[in-house]
């Protein structure tokens, strides 16, 4: 099984530790495409950093950022799971895992990235800031590029296991499931229901799915269909209702009424 996460829009940014070496990381089929983001972010950063705020969507008072983002080849890095945070990461709680949960996170875990394009959990990477929706400089929308770059990855990390999307749309749009995938590609949508009535909230929904996803590295077992996560998830005391299967898989809504 693996499951693909947001990344989180801000960061814990390592006071020390080993400068960025984009070839110790995972799933190096995507060095070529890590190292193009890479250098035309550090270049964008350096040499025009007014420029700089404005395409990360920035304001005068986040302009560290774009410094930060300048020094990226030299900056300290981290594991992965300690760099990224924010509301899903504090519910999935990464460091409290038990050991074997840990070490399932390690093999099940990917992380979408703007700048790295999927990222495990034990992963070096430092602080960075750019977002899904960017446009670089020199390089385009980074959905773009990574559209053209992900897929293979995705297909290497997954092999004959179940893919289980939580990622946002923004990212979702980074790559999408073939059709002849669709049995084994499961996405996830967070319902939160009061009186009756249900709608999509951000915050619900980001901690949901790091619940969620801690209950599945928790437990330990290794559904094949979406079918099969949905009955895991129910025994885990999930409410859960599935869709009908699509061409892009199936959508399982979770159903809550407090976080």
């Amino acid at each position: 099984m693996l499951i693909l996460l947001p990344p989180s829009e801000g960061k814990a940014a390592p006071g020390r530790g080993k400068p960025l070496e984009l070839t110790t990381m995972s799933l190096p089929s995507l060095t070529p495409a890590r190292e193009r983001v890479l250098d035309a972010l550090v270049a964008l950063c350096r040499d025009h950093p007014d420029h700089a705020a404005t395409v990360l969507g920035l304001s005068r008072t986040q302009l560290d950022l774009v410094a930060r983002n300048a020094t990226l080849n030299d900056a300290p890095t981290a594991r992965a799971d300690r760099i990224y945070d924010g509301v899903l990461y504090d519910a999935l709680g990464l460091d409290s895992l038990t050991p074997p949960a840990k070490r399932r996170a390690a093999s099940r875990l990917a992380i979408t990235s703007s700048l790295f394009g999927l990222v495990r959990v034990g992963d070096r990477i430092p602080a960075y800031r750019l977002s899904g929706d960017a446009t670089v400089p020199g390089l385009g929308p980074v959905a773009g590029l990574w559209r053209d770059s992900l897929g293979p990855a995705v297909l290497d990390a997954m092999g004959r296991g179940l893919l289980v999307d939580l990622r946002s749309s923004m990212y979702a749009g980074f790559w999408r499931p073939p059709a002849e995938l669709a049995p084994r590609v499961a996405t996830v949508r967070v319902l939160h229901e009061v009186a009756g009535r249900r709608q999509v909230v951000s915050h619900f929904n980001k901690a949901t799915k790091g619940r969620l996803v801690r209950d599945l590295l928790e437990d330990g077992a290794d559904p094949r269909t979406p079918a099969g996560l949905a009955t895991l998830l129910t025994d885990l005391g999930w409410r859960v209702e599935p869709g009908e299967p699509t061409k892009r898989g199936t959508q399982l809504d979770v159903v809550v009424s407090e976080v």
